[in-house]
Formats: structure tokens, sequence, C-alpha cells
């Protein structure tokens, strides 16, 4: 699922995240206006909804020190597996995880994704 006027960066980095993290199990890259580019999900519905719940985790940790920067990374944990969301001021990355991920790699990976998107070399 692309929305209109994504270019294919945002599939190509999402691709190559999907190879290279195995800890990742859904992910998507949503754009400065809020709409999915790219998503490994299942289907249409799941995205959005991934993407809703990335937003609002993002919006509601900034508004807790709204004195400072926005917050860039946050994250869940629940049993079954974690929700990260990352964000680089203008897109964000939002991904479920198997359980016990490796929180650290896990957002490492998001960031580098935003950033080969960021400079078109995905």
């Amino acid at each position: 699922m692309l929305a209109s006027g994504a270019g294919m960066d945002a599939s190509v980095a999402l691709s190559e995240l999907v190879e290279v993290s195995t800890q990742v199990v859904e992910v998507v890259i949503v754009g400065p206006g809020g709409a999915v580019e790219a998503a490994r999900t299942a289907g249409d519905e799941r995205a959005g909804a991934l993407a809703a719940h990335g937003a609002e985790l993002l919006a509601e940790a900034s508004s807790i020190r709204a004195d400072g920067p926005p917050v860039e990374r946050v994250h869940v944990d629940t049993e079954r597996g974690s929700l990260v969301a990352v964000s680089d001021g203008e897109r964000t990355a939002v991904a479920t995880t198997v359980a016990e991920p490796t929180l650290g790699l896990v957002a490492y990976d998001l960031r580098t994704a935003l950033a080969r998107i960021r400079e078109g070399g995905a």
C-alpha cells in the first residue's frame, strides 16, 4: 500500500528493513501528512491502525514534557511483543516486534530506514 505521491524510496527502505531486522513483525512508514507511505502488515486497515497508535503514543509522550523537544522514540512492551515508534521530525516508523526484542537495535533499524528515505538513498 502506498499513499498518493509517495515514491518508491519508502517501499525499498521498508523491504530492506524487513530483510535485516528479524525482530520486526509488522511495520509502517508514515509521511509528513499522516498518510501511510509504505507498509508490511496484514492489510490497509491494520496499517492505518498501527500508524494511528504510533502517532498517539508519540503525541502523548511529548505532551508529558511539553517544554522540551518532541519525543522521537517510544515503545510499549507486552507479553507477545512490543510496539516501537520512531520519528525523525518529518516521518514516523511504527513497528510491532517479537516478544522481548532488542529495543535499541529495533529503534536503530527504524531510524536507519527513515534516514534512507530522507536522503533518497533507499
